[in-house]
């Protein structure tokens, strides 16, 4: 089993993918920003080096390793604000990892980190596979359609190279700015009788637990042969706001309160239902979600109070 580089480590999928890797055996290296190990990793990673990936490999990172590329620009909506940041950012990333392989010749294997954000609305409820339709929706899109051209690049110049496209996933940890995590904070600060201010929960997303995703990301690793270049890590169903708004208020043991629909935070252009078809990641690999969704809410929720 080769040892794992992971890009990105410091961040929250970088934590749990190298805690599924460690668990099933795997030497793990990090690359992250901080000079030094962020404590959440110390015992986790065999060796970890602190860098600008925009600049530069690190001398000290395995040469005969697999990677899993994680690091990058992440919020969709900060990237309207700062939309040549995420793409050359993002790129140039992609140019270090894409070049340090081709230097380092180990045959080692690159998992590259889309996102399932990447597709246009679907007609109706109609899931997602890999050949749907791409949809220019963000500058976020936009950087991580650029990073599978680069991935592509690279494949054709002799890299075992695959892109991953994850759908929305979750799980104990995760920060604010997503769903799950905005909800138990705002549900933690409400007045008691107070309504719940959002937008619309009724549009439907599909959501797989971060510790499942991790898993799939090794599960492209291991696979001995794959015979496409691209893979979409998903749940396959979808669940409204109000389903995830329920299960995190079974986890906190409290009631759902009133609801106060704010129109400020209302996007009208949101598809009404969008799932993942992660039938071709499933067939190859053997792949399926393990965790399912209450259980998921429920240890975000005891770690957010840990």
């Amino acid at each position: 089993m080769r040892p794992l580089v992971i890009t990105g480590v410091g961040g929250f999928v970088g934590l749990h993918l190298a805690r599924e890797a460690a668990s099933a055996g795997r030497s793990v290296f990090g690359i992250g920003r901080p000079g030094e190990v962020p404590p959440h990793l110390a015992g986790v990673v065999d060796g970890y080096a602190g860098v600008d990936l925009r600049c530069e490999w690190p001398s000290t990172a395995p040469r005969d390793a697999d990677v899993v590329h994680l690091a990058g620009l992440a919020a969709v909506g900060a990237s309207f604000a700062r939309p040549q940041d995420y793409i050359a950012d993002n790129s140039a990333m992609t140019t270090v990892v894409g070049e340090a392989a081709l230097a380092s010749s180990s045959g080692g294997r690159i998992v590259a980190v889309s996102s399932g954000g990447v597709y246009a609305a679907p007609p109706h409820d109609a899931p997602l596979d890999e050949g749907a339709s791409v949809g220019f929706s963000s500058p976020y899109v936009v950087s991580k359609i650029l990073v599978e051209n680069q991935i592509a690049f690279y494949r054709s110049r002799g890299l075992d190279a695959v892109v991953a496209r994850p759908f929305n996933h979750f799980g104990p940890g995760q920060g604010p700015g997503f769903l799950v995590p905005d909800l138990l904070q705002n549900l933690r600060q409400l007045p008691e009788g107070s309504p719940l201010v959002v937008g619309t929960l009724d549009t439907r997303r599909d959501y797989s637990d971060v510790r499942d995703v991790a898993r799939a990301y090794l599960a492209l690793l291991d696979a001995p042969a794959l015979t496409h270049d691209l893979y979409n890590v998903a749940s396959g169903t979808a669940r409204s706001g109000r389903e995830v708004l329920a299960a995190v208020c079974a986890a906190l043991g409290r009631d759902s309160p009133e609801l106060l629909v704010d129109p400020a935070r209302v996007r009208p252009a949101d598809p009404p239902s969008i799932r993942g078809d992660a039938s071709r990641l499933r067939g190859e690999t053997g792949w399926r979600p393990r965790i399912p969704f209450e259980q998921s809410v429920a240890d975000a929720v005891a770690v957010s109070t840990a």
